[in-house]
């Protein structure tokens, strides 16, 4: 046992929180492999986590925790499996095949578990992420089951209520029974169509952490650890996919910033006005190895300059190593969103790329590509749209046209942060026109 007779039942606890991120997920995936059902492996993780609460704090935290669950939970399923009044042959061969595991591979347990990484654990991310499930079930149950999120936290992160998250992860489980999908590893062309939609819901954790969609606060740290781990794990499980190494590396480059993009205050800090004396130079340092392992990866399959996470974690490392914003290579970013829009077209990349060639050619260049986008019903509700729009007008001290632009903005945003700081731009430009109509001498009556 790990624990001292000075440990309390208060620190016991957190071990078990901690242990229960640790090995929930390696726990679940072990289950669901040899139970053939995500749902039923998942709560017999969960009576196992209520022994470890009801034992722990008496006995002692043991000192292999993750093979103490791992072995409470077999046994469970044996004695689940046992009192089932079922007695089709696939129960029975099941809980042979537990006894014989239980009996005679003990050993064999505590190596998997001391080995983080394994293809149960893959196979429960691409399970996970089946494109039978629509996207927001695919999210929330990857948190509930890859992440070892409660129910509570995933509905608080995501500003839901927690009845709707619940039934969005019992429909997910209950749709992967009905629809019979298999416990395994896709291959081929179903590969490669799996694996974007992991990478794609890992990437949209990653941003609500980000850039919260609504609620108070601009950043929510604990959604970019959930998705950075992940991404870590399936980069650690796939390591000869470039695209995987391309979205830790864009994350571990942005998750650089966490702490230079919240003022003491709690507001938003944006790129250009960051201290870069507080990026974190560690995850700056992994995001360009994960870079540089994603354009050889690239390269070596003949698809330089890389995908969409690859592009854009290129030009998230072009910030990085840029000492000032002055020293960013502006033509680069352009270049690269030129590269990203052939591959991805989409209004958004060309609204980024907008913002690049407004810092290497002024402001009109930037301005000329934004208006052309005012007309795109897929920006019709982007609060970001009128929101560079009014920073460029800005610029060009067109003051009552960009706050005009600052409180559209301001208006579509849910989050409470975005919207303050949009309604501080609004008000310094209402100022900064009004100073200027004070200082602009006005026709005299003859003159006119």
């Amino acid at each position: 046992m790990v624990s001292s007779p000075a440990m309390t039942a208060t620190d016991i606890h957190r071990t078990i929180d901690a242990v229960w991120r640790i090995e929930s997920a390696r726990l679940i995936a072990s289950l669901a492999r040899m139970l053939r059902d995500v749902g039923l492996a998942e709560e017999l993780a969960q009576d196992a986590l209520v022994a470890a609460l009801e034992k722990w704090p008496e006995s002692g935290v043991p000192d292999q925790p993750g093979a103490w669950l791992m072995a409470t939970a077999k046994h469970r399923a044996i004695d689940r499996l046992r009192r089932s009044k079922l007695q089709q042959r696939k129960h029975e061969e099941i809980a042979r095949e537990l006894e014989d595991e239980q009996a005679h591979a003990d050993d064999a347990h505590l190596d998997a578990l001391d080995n983080p990484f394994n293809d149960d654990l893959l196979r429960l991310v691409f399970t996970a992420c089946h494109p039978v499930l629509p996207t927001h079930a695919q999210v929330a149950l990857t948190l509930r089951l890859l992440g070892g999120l409660t129910t509570d936290e995933i509905a608080r992160a995501f500003l839901v209520p927690e009845p709707t998250i619940a039934q969005r992860i019992v429909r997910a489980k209950r749709t992967l029974a009905e629809k019979q999908v298999p416990y395994e590893m896709p291959r081929g062309e179903e590969l490669n169509e799996r694996l974007s939609s992991v990478l794609a819901v890992i990437y949209l954790i990653f941003n609500e952490g980000y850039a919260a969609t609504a609620g108070d606060d601009w950043m929510r740290p604990g959604l970019c650890d959930d998705a950075l781990r992940l991404g870590r794990m399936l980069a650690e499980l796939t390591p000869n996919e470039p695209e995987v190494h391309g979205l830790v590396a864009l994350m571990e480059i942005q998750a650089s910033r966490s702490a230079a993009r919240i003022g003491p205050d709690g507001d938003p800090v944006l790129l250009l006005e960051q201290n870069r004396a507080r990026w974190d130079q560690l995850l700056i340092h992994r995001g360009l190895s994960a870079l540089d392992r994603a354009q050889k990866g690239s390269a070596a399959r003949g698809t330089t300059p890389g995908g969409p996470y690859t592009l854009q974690a290129a030009i998230a490392a072009c910030h990085a190593r840029a000492v000032t914003p002055e020293e960013t290579d502006w033509a680069a970013i352009v270049g690269l969103y030129g590269a990203l829009a052939r591959i991805t077209p989409s209004p958004v990349i060309e609204l980024n790329r907008a913002v690049a060639l407004s810092m290497l050619f002024g402001p009109e260049s930037g301005l000329a590509v934004v208006d052309a986008l005012t007309g795109e019903p897929a920006l019709k509700d982007y609060h970001l749209l009128p929101a560079v729009r009014g920073d460029l007008l800005r610029k060009l001290e067109r003051w009552d046209e960009a706050r005009h632009e600052f409180e559209r903005a301001a208006q579509m945003t849910r989050n409470a942060r975005e919207q303050a700081l949009l309604q501080r731009r609004a008000a310094e430009c209402a100022a900064a026109a009004g100073a200027q109509d004070a200082v602009t001498p006005r026709p005299s009556k003859r003159s006119a």
